[in-house]
């Protein structure tokens, strides 16, 4: 008899028709998984094996535009979802009305960073230690728990319509107590890669580990969602430069973790993410589907990927009405040689710019997601611009090896660390806001820096006519659940002020780096501890929201730090 090992995750929801959706779910046996909602619509599919485990991606079809519709599911006609003693709301489909399309609002809540463990259990923390009195969590409420326990607890609360989460969903290389455990018990921790996971099997304990949280497994039964990886993902730094990945390649743990890496990724995170459209034409899909067990037809698509990452495309469009995101593979897409350095490949930018420019009158709001911040605070953009110049060799070979060494150790790889990206990407953000039927907003949603910001550019090279009509921000919204050092926290601080900027320009002296044309100043922030920012999009007006989970006198609490229109003078 099959049982739900994990799951349902609402992912795919068809906002240009108002009558598709995808459910994920991971059943422990081979079976037929089915949807099935309480207006009549559904699907079923059969399921998919990898590494011993059990997939499905159920595609929901008739769903009634401008609806909301509970549902259930069921294996091999049994079924196991919700429990029967479920204490929360039944989980549902909300079918948007494409004739609303601009007038409804959609709201897009995002962050990024969530470490799992349960109260007490901290990551890194020995595999003897304790709980903390109380049950207590030493790094705060996670923000996920309690914005699901505020749906829950009140369902005419407002929620998002999307949920994207922007990296890091799982950490492959700080794994908790209760995870360690797991791993202990496979092999032998004082070999490499010691308490990090090792294989497919390994990572399936992460995602266990995150999604089976009962709040957060209720929330995301419920609410659409869209993923892209970070580093922590595979692990820290991933892809910061061609010495580190030869490096990486030298040690025998390394290719058993990337390829696991990405075909786990392939299978909780990317297959979600595609439309059913794109399912269908996933050759790689099929593959895993025509095969009783499709581990091996996986396993070389991701070896394959890891030596030619121009076989996989991880980006991808979603649209929202009259908003348009474009998700970027700001990763596994990098172009590492020193001297022709790229955050996107060739084909990957070639990509962006055409989804960006295509029909601009088709959108209000264009989102542009990428897990690592395209603004960050002057000092630290100086920082990785100084950086990246040394490692290239402008003040020769001595300072390159230094430079090398300060990339790895100051995380020195933002888009700031590539900088023809960076100029490339804001030049494509400025031709855009100053075009015939620009969008009101352009807003780069990020996370990674483990605080929350706003930032707004201004170009310093442009005839008052070439300023964009579109109002550009950059939206940083981290962690949901993690922490950040207090001498990091003093260091985002002073990297915003004056005193910051001026060491900023001395760097940029000594790097010998090209100015760039544009100005950036804080909007708001920076903030500090588990959050979550939501757009709220109606028409051409735009909202935005900061949330953060707190400890209160009857449990956690999301608190309002911010609430601010983004289009209120436009």
């Amino acid at each position: 008899m099959a049982g739900l090992r994990l799951g349902p995750l609402l992912r795919y929801v068809d906002w240009e028709s108002g009558s598709r959706a995808t459910v994920w779910v991971e059943a422990t046996r081979p079976c037929t998984a089915e949807v099935r909602c309480a207006d009549g619509a559904g699907g079923t599919s059969p399921t998919f094996a990898v590494e011993g485990h059990h997939y499905a991606l159920v595609v929901v079809t008739g769903l009634t535009p401008g609806t909301t519709t509970a549902y259930e599911v069921l294996l091999d006609g049994r079924r196991v979802w919700p429990a029967e003693d479920s204490p929360y709301p039944p989980s549902t489909i909300s079918a948007p009305a494409p004739e609303r399309a601009g007038a409804d609002p959609v709201r897009v809540a995002f962050g990024s960073c969530r470490w799992a463990a349960p109260p007490g259990r901290g990551y890194g923390a020995p595999l003897d230690s304790r709980p903390l009195p109380g049950g207590s969590d030493p790094i705060g409420p996670d923000a996920l728990d309690t914005l699901a326990v505020r749906l829950a607890a009140d369902p005419g609360a407002a929620r998002p319509d999307v949920l994207l989460l922007l990296g890091d969903q799982v950490y492959a290389d700080e794994t908790s107590q209760a995870t360690r455990r797991r791993l202990a018990a496979r092999r032998d921790l004082k070999e490499a890669p010691g308490a990090e996971v090792a294989d497919y099997e390994e990572y399936t304990h992460l995602y266990d580990e995150s999604w089976r949280d009962p709040d957060v497994r209720w929330l995301l039964s419920t609410v659409p969602s869209c993923m892209i990886f970070d580093d922590h993902d595979v692990v820290d730094d991933w892809n910061t430069s061609e010495a580190w990945l030869r490096d990486m390649r030298g040690t025998p743990w390394w290719h058993e973790r990337i390829v696991s890496g990405l075909m786990s990724y392939w299978v909780y995170q990317h297959l979600g993410n595609l439309s059913p459209e794109a399912l269908e034409a996933d050759p790689v899909y099929a593959a895993v589907h025509a095969d009783p067990d499709g581990t091996e037809a996986l396993r070389v698509h991701a070896a394959e990927v890891d030596a030619d990452p121009a076989r996989a495309r991880w980006s991808y469009r979603r649209v929202f009405g009259r908003t348009r995101l474009l998700m970027v593979d700001s990763r596994a897409a990098r172009v590492l040689d020193e001297h022709r350095r790229s955050m996107l490949r060739e084909e990957e930018e070639r990509w962006l710019r055409e989804e960006v420019l295509s029909d601009p009158g088709a959108y209000d709001h264009l989102l542009i997601g990428t897990s690592l911040p395209w603004l960050l605070p002057p000092l630290i953009h100086e920082a990785e611009s100084w950086n990246a110049a040394l490692c290239r060799g402008e003040r020769g070979k001595r300072w390159a090896r230094i430079g090398e060494k300060v990339r790895r150790a100051g995380d020195l790889e933002h888009w700031a660390a590539f900088p023809d990206s960076f100029q490339r990407l804001s030049e494509l953000l400025r031709e855009t806001g100053s075009a015939s039927g620009a969008p009101a907003t352009i807003c780069v949603l990020s996370g990674d820096v483990h605080h929350a910001y706003i930032a707004e550019p201004r170009w310093t090279d442009s005839a008052p006519e070439a300023t964009p009509a579109s109002r550009i921000l950059q939206l940083t919204c981290s962690p949901v659940h993690n922490s950040v050092p207090a001498y990091l926290r003093a260091g985002f601080r002073f990297g915003w002020s004056r005193a910051g900027r001026r060491l900023g320009r001395a760097l940029a002296l000594h790097g010998r780096t090209a100015p760039i044309g544009m100005r950036w100043r804080k909007e708001g922030g920076p903030w500090f501890g588990n959050q979550l920012m939501t757009l709220t999009l109606t028409g051409r007006k735009a909202a935005l929201t900061l949330v953060q989970a707190k400890d209160g006198p009857t449990g956690a609490q999301l608190e309002t730090v911010l609430e601010r229109p983004l289009t209120s003078n436009r």
